[in-house]
């Protein structure tokens, strides 16, 4: 019997505020319900934001108030999905750790909001958020299930270039593929979130457990990035989703705006700043939609891609690789502290 389930990315920008946003992502799941979808990739950041070319008042050795200042209104703006610094794991997973007195959970309801809208949908949602725990920011990526809840969280092991001013590093346990059933068709999936996708021993320890739904949530607008997903699709034999930001340089937020270096620039308002470029590829590297450029969700029935695929093609494309079975080597082995490699189990 045919595995056959309708999958989408959604290219979307941040809106001003996380209830904005979280308004956003709600319409644009709903839209895709409305056409069937099953799966739905939403892009890094996406909740809490990507502040591009905030250089938040920062140069070797010295810090400026006003960056500091946009810090703290980085730090407001992420959502507290209830999880510890170190990670908690099954346990946050399970909803295990301990709630305050007179709370009904923990963080900020952000996570039980993406409950809502996937058990509400019928769908199972994937979304890019920025985190904050204890004092600090990790770049994440959170599973949700329209029947279990919450499934699993990564957090981006290596934040790139300017990005690590702000962004704390997430252990690589969170690398941890989790499981699901949808319309009977069985899944195996775990995220590796934008330049992540360019570590090719990170890409080997999601390939090794057996993927074959591989998430790739990015910001990366640049053409460099199909030729990228379509290796990472062939190399693992998966479905391959990849949604990115796209937005113009005037729905920034108004605190990266107006801050001098911005100003100083001189930066077209109206000009893209994230022109976008997501895509979803098959398990042979067949791209079955985009890349998408210059569209953003503020026309959500163009910015979203659906595609109907069928997974067992994942297996038919294991005849002749499997680059953890039996296209690898006894003599090449791969360790990642803290990680089962294993697939994990149904």
């Amino acid at each position: 019997m045919p595995q056959i389930l309708k999958v989408a990315v959604s290219q979307s920008h941040t809106r001003q505020t996380r209830a904005d946003t979280l308004s956003a992502l709600e319409q644009t799941a709903q839209k895709a319900a409305d056409q069937g979808v099953n799966i739905l990739l939403f892009p890094e950041a996406y909740i809490g934001g990507y502040p591009r070319t905030c250089s938040f008042g920062s140069k070797f050795g010295f810090r400026e108030q006003h960056g500091r200042d946009q810090f703290l209104e980085y730090f407001n703006a992420a959502a507290d999905l209830g999880d510890t610094p170190s990670g908690a794991g099954d346990d946050w997973v399970e909803k295990k750790l301990p709630v305050a007195k007179g709370k009904q959970f923990r963080g900020d309801g952000t996570r039980e909001f993406l409950e809502k809208v996937a058990r509400e949908t019928g769908m199972l949602i994937v979304v890019g958020v920025i985190e904050r725990s204890g004092g600090s920011l990790y770049c994440s990526a959170v599973y949700v299930d329209p029947k279990r809840g919450v499934l699993g969280k990564r957090r981006k092991v290596m934040p790139t270039g300017t990005e690590r001013l702000v962004w704390a590093q997430g252990s690589p346990s969170t690398l941890k593929a989790v499981t699901t059933e949808i319309n009977g068709v069985r899944l195996t999936l775990a995220a590796a979130i934008c330049w992540e996708n360019y570590m090719p021993l990170l890409r080997q320890s999601l390939y090794s457990q057996n993927v074959n739904l591989y998430l790739a949530p990015t910001v990366d607008s640049r053409e460099t990035w199909l030729p990228l997903m379509r290796t990472v699709a062939l190399e693992g034999r998966a479905v391959v989703l990849s949604a990115s930001q796209c937005g113009r340089y005037n729905q920034l937020p108004k605190w990266v705006t107006q801050s001098p270096e911005n100003k100083a620039a001189g930066y077209d308002p109206e000009a893209f700043s994230s022109p976008g470029g997501s895509c979803i590829v098959g398990p042979l590297g067949e791209v079955l939609a985009g890349p998408l450029w210059n569209v953003t969700d503020d026309d959500p029935d163009k910015s979203l891609q659906v595609v109907e695929i069928d997974f067992e093609d994942c297996e038919r494309g294991r005849l002749d690789l499997d680059l953890a079975g039996s296209y690898s080597r006894n003599e090449f082995t791969l360790k990642v502290e803290g990680l089962d490699l294993n697939p994990p189990p149904f």
